[in-house]
């Protein structure tokens, strides 16, 4: 798991919906229709999902009607809703309420997962399926570090359908995508020394015999990884976002 505590987790997790809600904010009348990473998703759903994903967080109350209208509607239809439940809620928002949502949930958000305490963080899990099997998750690995992940990648996924260049610091965005590089190696176990180019970069190292070497750009690693595009060899392993 992550080497961050519990205080620090939800400072980046804040930094995370900042950066985020900033972007959003910044967007123009004709982005909000434009085609993401995410299939059949444009930057207007998207924003519904995130702004439906910070509500969750932010109310015990939410995340819990959220994941049982979604398992009603999965045992109906299959497969997993939840996300296009949240976009479904946040439909009737116009792009400026939508934000101001956002905006509103940055700090409500954080709270409501930093208010998860300890013994639960650590005793409950969540059991999750990766389509290749299903993995149990403790609590506090959910509430610290993949719900960061999500808002982080997202926060690409946006740059990318609008044409901008994502705001890269070594202090936050280096701080996720190092955790990210961390746990490929432990999920893949083979010796590879990689070099991650960019603000947010670094090198890692899995030790041992003869060491396969890869380099490339960090985020583009976090989009092989995530299974946002492709990747060979060792780039086929991939860590949960």
């Amino acid at each position: 798991g992550t080497d961050w505590t519990h205080a620090e987790a939800m400072d980046i997790a804040r930094e995370a919906y900042q950066r985020l809600v900033d972007l959003l904010a910044d967007l123009d009348a004709a982005d909000w229709d434009r085609p993401t990473d995410c299939a059949g998703w444009s930057v207007r759903d998207l924003a519904g999902h995130l702004v439906g994903a910070m509500r969750s967080a932010a109310s015990v109350r939410e995340l819990s009607g959220q994941q049982l209208a979604s398992a009603k509607r999965a045992k109906r239809d299959g497969g997993l809703v939840v996300d296009a439940l949240q976009i479904e809620r946040t439909a009737g928002l116009t792009p400026d309420a939508l934000v101001a949502e956002a905006r509103r949930l940055v700090d409500r958000a954080t709270a409501g997962r930093r208010r998860v305490p300890a013994p639960l963080r650590r005793w409950v899990s969540i059991p999750v399926d990766l389509g290749a099997g299903v993995e149990r998750w403790p609590l506090g690995w959910f509430v610290d570090v993949i719900l960061t992940r999500d808002a982080w990648l997202h926060r690409i996924d946006l740059c990318r359908a609008v044409g901008q260049e994502p705001e890269l610091t070594a202090d936050h965005d280096g701080r996720i995508v190092a955790d990210v590089a961390e746990e490929w190696l432990r999920r893949h176990g083979r010796p590879v020394t990689l070099t991650l180019t960019g603000p947010a970069g670094g090198t890692f190292a899995a030790p041992g015999e003869d060491p396969e070497r890869i380099e490339l750009d960090a985020v583009e690693f976090c989009r092989i990884v995530s299974g946002r595009s492709t990747g060979a060899g060792l780039l086929n392993h991939e860590v949960p976002f």
